[in-house]
């Protein structure tokens, strides 16, 4: 009884973001411990497999349930969490459910052209659809304990859903030798499992209804579908990597950069969870519409950027003996991409404090153009870059396209919604 009270109480943005920190690290923590293992047991064409999977997975979410989660959890400000979320939520599955049946269609029918394209077998390009809803559910379970404040029971399905995928993976490749299928299929069990959780959990809690509303779908589609290129921006910016690094350079050479990247992903972990923090508590913050108290949170903001410049800094220097020791000799190739990757993890980590902004004022559309530009940059110095200079030019295209999204989302954040950025003291 005692532990229920402690997880359903809500917190507030320090004891929140410390909460949200800690699971984070311990949910990024199982991925890493498991990278020495799998690592030892995938050459690198078997992780470029793996990494190829993730790729397609991330191009699907775009269309996959049409980025309706953050229409569910602006949904939760919208009605004070009083009413009209379970119904709402219903028809988010509902999208879901028709998206899911079109991409898989879609898949099926150009499963040959992306299993070549891919260097995957087509039993798995058809499975990319299922881990996309799959993923759909569990984040809008996620999502509506992150709106109420509520980190410990999303620390919990968390980090519970990364040791099923550790011990499934574990259990696959290293004892069944299934290879990369092995890693894949981890992956996938672990996420069907638990989106099965997540929507007895959401029935259980009352935030979920099957009724159909035409205006509810209406008002999720009009969140939603603005995003689509957003998304689809966002996937040309942290994903589209691996597929012109396994055109240019083959598939190895994309298993040893996704190495690189998933030591890189301890950084976005803990950007993740302190933004899982402190949107909500931003959001309620913006509501008051109060001088002093905008005043304050750009004051915190500038401190943000100047803790993520230092961390930048110092990827450069801690990266590359990350690599050695965690990876193996098989992959030391990645240590002439990691610092440049984790400091561009750092430079969005300083493009998430200005999003929310645009978030808040729903200008998901201006959010659009944006990813969208900043990801076809990305695309365009890769494609220069990576012929010429290898795995490091992925590294300075991806350096470079975020530091262009973080200073076009100031730009566009400061005209959807004013803040003082050049009023730092009292008049």
């Amino acid at each position: 009884m005692l532990i229920t009270k402690i997880a359903n109480h809500k917190t507030g943005l320090m004891s929140g973001a410390v909460i949200y920190l800690v699971t984070s690290l311990l949910n990024a923590s199982i991925p890493f411990l498991l990278l020495p293992i799998l690592t030892r047991h995938l050459n690198p064409d078997e992780y470029g497999q793996v990494a190829m999977f993730q790729v397609l997975v991330n191009a699907l979410s775009a269309i996959v349930g049409l980025n309706t989660v953050g229409a569910a959890n602006r949904r939760f400000f919208d009605h004070d969490g009083k009413a009209g979320t379970p119904a709402f939520l219903g028809s988010c599955i509902t999208i879901l459910f028709w998206t899911f049946l079109f991409t898989l269609g879609i898949s099926f029918i150009f499963s040959s052209i992306l299993s070549r394209f891919l260097s995957l077998p087509a039993s798995w390009v058809m499975m990319a659809p299922v881990m996309s809803a799959t993923m759909f559910i569990v984040k809008l379970r996620l999502g509506q304990w992150r709106v109420r404040q509520q980190p410990i029971l999303f620390g919990t399905m968390q980090i519970s859903m990364s040791l099923l995928n550790a011990f499934l993976s574990i259990t696959f490749v290293v004892y069944l030798a299934w290879g990369a299928e092995g890693r894949m299929a981890g992956e996938l069990t672990a996420a069907a499992a638990f989106s099965l959780v997540s929507l007895w959990l959401l029935r259980r809690d009352g935030l979920l209804r099957f009724t159909y509303s035409r205006a509810e779908i209406k008002e999720a589609l009009s969140f939603g579908t603005p995003l689509i290129p957003h998304v689809l921006g966002g996937f040309l910016l942290f994903s589209a990597d691996r597929l012109i690094i396994n055109q240019e350079l083959g598939l190895g050479s994309a298993g040893i950069y996704m190495v690189a990247v998933q030591i890189s992903m301890g950084v976005s972990i803990c950007i993740d969870a302190i933004n899982k923090a402190y949107s909500p508590w931003l959001m309620g913050e913006l509501k008051k519409n109060d001088f002093n108290i905008n005043r304050k949170i750009v004051n915190y903001t500038y401190i943000y950027f100047a803790a993520a410049i230092i961390a930048a800094a110092m990827s450069f220097v801690v990266g590359p003996w990350l690599v050695e020791w965690v990876a193996g000799e098989k992959y030391i190739g990645a240590a002439k991409v990691v610092g440049f990757l984790l400091a561009g993890q750092c430079i969005k980590g300083m493009y998430y404090m200005i999003v929310n902004y645009i978030l808040y004022a729903r200008k998901t559309g201006h959010l659009s153009l944006l990813t969208t530009f900043s990801g076809g940059a990305n695309i365009g110095l890769m494609l220069i870059l990576v012929p010429l200079y290898g795995l490091e030019g992925a590294g300075y295209a991806f350096v470079a396209s975020s530091f262009i999204l973080f200073m076009g989302g100031w730009a566009v954040s400061a005209r959807a919604h004013p803040m003082p950025w050049f009023q730092l003291r009292e008049a």
